[in-house]
């Protein structure tokens, strides 16, 4: 008798094990004191994007299975971050401005291998809100506010330094890349989205705080940010335009700027989808599998139409079978953590969690 194909599931437990170790495996006992793997990429092992969408995985885990050794393995994750990416490089002392208590008043690093130079460590923008979002995510999960109170230590923490001002003290723009002392502009150019992913999660963490003013001041600095004529636009990068539509998706059928942005994004994810002599027709030597998963995981969340959910279908098979040949070493953790939520997308989508 054949053996039955893997389910989605099935796929998404297995990739999560390639960067987070065999925890289908534990026994009972042994998941209290469980720790993550140093394999997520980054320097000793923690990369803050990829550990983001590891706690988000884990929460997907959860809510699809309700087994709570994945809320387990989600905050066990959150605190390995916390106590790497929370530190100097060395890991003798808190980032500047934090401490035990509050480990995350100093930011976090990115985690990259380099300490300095082009590609060296420090702070991104879009790094950190998705770690807020995850945090707000663990929050609504295990209804634990205090995860959702980190995020907003966070997010108080590292605003005022991603902002430019002009010498009135206006908030005219953002930097892209700062040092992890958060004193140093590092990259001054802004990032595409850097503005409405700011409003989007800094407006969840004030929900789920309920409400209040206790972000209010910087939703304010990234609705004068999202207004700038230009600054809304789609485009054409496969991982900027699905986490665009990931981001609209939380206010679709709510503010006119998620709805427009939405469409427009689809319209660019139809171009780069089509059947002939789109982004599925080029040579996987020059795709990157984690960045066309931001597509698939943005089309997903926002709903697409029939054609680009056969399409997303299409690109997550054709990874399927050429992601272990042509991803470098140091891509598999973000691919993978990518691709299960590309095929699952659970916690980020927007009721996934609440309980009504």
């Amino acid at each position: 008798m054949a053996a039955k194909p893997p389910t989605a599931l099935d796929r998404f437990k297995e990739s999560m094990q390639c960067v987070y170790g065999p925890f289908e495996l534990l026994a009972p006992s042994d998941i209290q004191a469980w720790t993550p793997p140093p394999k997520s990429g980054g320097y000793n092992g923690r990369y803050l994007w990829t550990d983001a969408f590891g706690v988000l995985n884990f929460l997907t885990l959860y809510h699809s299975t309700s087994h709570p050794k994945y809320l387990t393995f989600a905050k066990a994750l959150v605190q390995s971050v916390h106590d790497i990416l929370g530190r100097t490089r060395d890991g003798k002392e808190r980032l500047v401005g934090a401490t035990e208590e509050h480990p995350v008043r100093g930011g976090l690093r990115i985690g990259k291998m380099d300490a300095t130079g082009p590609d060296g460590d420090g702070m991104y923008h879009h790094y950190l809100t998705l770690w807020m979002f995850a945090l707000n995510r663990v929050a609504v999960a295990t209804k634990d506010l205090k995860y959702n109170d980190m995020a907003v230590k966070l997010a108080k923490a590292v605003h005022p330094h991603f902002l430019k001002r002009d010498g009135r003290g206006k908030v005219v723009g953002m930097v892209w890349k700062i040092s992890e002392n958060m004193q140093k502009v590092l990259v001054s150019s802004e990032g595409h989205l850097d503005a409405a992913t700011g409003y989007v999660v800094f407006r969840l963490l004030q929900e789920t705080a309920g409400g209040g003013e206790i972000v209010r001041e910087e939703i304010k600095d990234y609705e004068k940010l999202m207004k700038r004529e230009g600054r809304l636009s789609a485009s054409t990068d496969t991982l900027d335009l699905g986490m665009a539509l990931w981001m609209c998706h939380f206010f679709k059928g709510k503010e006119d700027w998620a709805n427009e942005l939405g469409a427009e994004c689809l319209v660019n994810a139809r171009v780069l989808l089509r059947e002939e002599g789109g982004m599925l027709d080029r040579t996987p030597k020059y795709r990157l599998a984690f960045r066309e998963f931001g597509t698939c995981l943005g089309i997903k969340c926002f709903d697409g139409d029939r054609f680009l959910e056969k399409r997303v279908a299409d690109v997550i098979k054709f990874w399927e079978a050429f992601m272990k040949d042509v991803t470098a070493d140091d891509l598999r953790p973000i691919s993978m953590v990518m691709y299960a939520a590309a095929l699952i997308p659970g916690a980020f989508q927007k009721d996934t969690l609440i309980d009504y």
